[in-house]
């Protein structure tokens, strides 16, 4: 994003290493994001990915399955000289995580230090193997000299806020902060980098970005897809953890921080963590009142007849496991006082959308008492994050004709032209950690603090074991979740 370069050009890494490289995560997000960078010119000629896994494969089995795997997954068709210059870059290195005779032979494929700035190492692997990677890495001196190498950690970042801090010890033991890039992916959609610029760059937008005149604010990511194939990490973790303490939690902080005194990273970080640390904390006897979880069922998505989650293949036979949850937080500032914040996410729901709804208050003056808009719908700013990246307003218009009718209008403030494509989030992502810019990604003070926002909802939820809520796939999640709103005139915004 270039926001404010901890590194220079100069001190780019030559190496590339991905942990976990024929993993979910690599083949549908790592290695298309990669390929579109190598497309884009974006990648430094000296750059050598090194792909570590733990099939019996050569190079040459490795380079194959690259092919297989980018087809379909890339923007168009598949570029020949783009990917014989892409799959020059590899090698595969056949090794165990736990295995530490695996990394001193890693460590022989890295060029010396003379020759190479460092080295990046992404951890494409469950939650559960960070440490060992760590710690291996640290065994055969791949974390010295302390401050050269990078480390790329995907979420969730612990389990709980005792498993993060932990974590965030064992990791600061043989790295320091800054060699440190937790990747939070919704922080390089366009959408939410672009709500940067619509709220500081605009002064028609700013002096309205307040309880004065703000009803309450709506993030919404819901999936229409169920657990597929993780069932053996989500049946652990489930809603609250995978979506809600961290996509969500970042997307509050990007609405509802002040600005910061620069576009850098230790700036931005600054103020998403005062608004987590402003967000009132939820007292145990009130968690009921402020968030509820729920689990799908069977039913249909498309058309399409789905199994219920407890029929999910290696998902625990009565699994209490929360695949839908809702929740509501008060940031007690200056500018937010008394507005809440509604969050939730599920899976199975009818689509896929991805939006954040910002709803304004009523006039203040009733001046059409006697007319056929005594009750009139307040304004919305939506910020569409995915399928489509869009920013809207809603507004009244008066209907032609005699009568004070009116009608809602949409002012599509879309930042893309006709012949533009948006980046993904990876490729911005990647981006950044090759060229050591920290703008998009977690500080752990962010990570700490959203942890101590939702612990009293875990803690709470981990007592209540023998029941929860349902609701039927191919809905926006269960009814109760209305019992949230402050007012009768508040209600789930679904659509754009």
């Amino acid at each position: 994003m270039n926001l404010g370069k901890n590194d220079s050009a100069d001190n780019l890494p030559c190496s590339f290493v991905i942990f976990g490289a024929t993993g979910n995560l690599a083949s549908n997000k790592l290695l298309p994001a990669l390929y579109h960078l190598e497309a884009a010119g974006r990648l430094a000629e000296s750059l050598t990915i090194i792909a570590f896994a733990r099939r019996d494969w050569t190079t040459e089995n490795w380079r194959e399955h690259m092919r297989e795997t980018l087809d379909g997954k890339i923007k168009g068709s598949l570029d020949t000289p783009v990917f014989e210059r892409f799959i020059a870059r590899f090698s595969y290195h056949k090794g165990d995580l736990n295995d530490v005779a695996s990394y001193r032979a890693l460590a022989e494929r890295l060029p010396p230090e003379s020759a190479c700035s460092g080295a990046v190492f992404y951890l494409a692997i469950k939650p559960a193997e960070f440490g060992a990677v760590i710690q291996n890495l640290e065994a055969v001196g791949l974390n010295k000299p302390r401050g050269l190498h990078r480390v790329v950690i995907e979420k969730p970042f612990g389990e709980d806020l005792e498993s993060a801090q932990m974590l965030n010890r064992l990791l600061h033991q043989y790295f320091d902060e800054e060699q440190v890039y937790r990747i939070d992916h919704f922080l390089g959609k366009e959408t939410v980098q672009n709500l940067l610029v619509f709220r500081f760059a605009n002064t028609l937008i700013e002096p309205l970005w307040n309880r004065n005149f703000i009803d309450h604010v709506q993030i919404t990511v819901a999936e229409s897809i169920g657990i597929e194939d993780r069932a053996d990490y989500y049946d652990r973790a489930g809603a609250l953890r995978d979506m809600l303490q961290n996509h969500l939690m970042q997307l509050l902080t990007v609405v509802a921080m002040e600005p910061p005194a620069a576009l850098e990273a230790d700036a931005l970080q600054d103020e998403k963590v005062k608004v987590l640390r402003s967000i009132r904390p939820i007292a145990k006897r009130a968690v009921h009142a402020h968030a509820l979880r729920a689990q799908y069922t069977h039913g249909k998505i498309d058309g399409k007849p789905v199994v219920g989650y407890q029929q999910e293949e290696n998902v625990e036979p009565n699994s209490i496991t929360e695949t839908f949850v809702a929740a509501k937080f008060y940031i007690d500032n200056w500018r937010w006082r008394g507005v809440p914040f509604f969050l939730r996410t599920g899976k199975r729901m009818p689509h896929q959308t991805s939006m954040i709804a910002i709803r304004f208050r009523h006039p203040p003056q009733q001046l059409f008492r006697e007319t056929p808009l005594e009750t009139i719908d307040p304004n919305w700013i939506l910020l569409s994050i995915q399928p489509d990246e869009s920013m809207r307003m809603e507004i009244h218009v008066k209907q032609p004709g005699l009568d004070m009718d009116t009608r809602l209008m949409q002012m599509n403030a879309s930042f893309l032209k006709t012949d533009e494509q948006t980046l993904d989030a990876y490729e911005t992502l990647l981006l950044d950690v090759i060229e050591g810019d920290r703008s998009l990604f977690l500080r752990f003070d962010e990570i700490e603090w959203a942890w101590r926002v939702v612990d009293p909802i875990l803690n709470h939820w981990a007592v209540e074991r023998e029941y929860i809520p349902t609701y039927a796939a191919g809905n926006w999640g269960p009814a109760d979740a209305n019992r949230l709103f402050d007012s009768d005139d508040q209600v789930w915004r679904n659509e754009l």
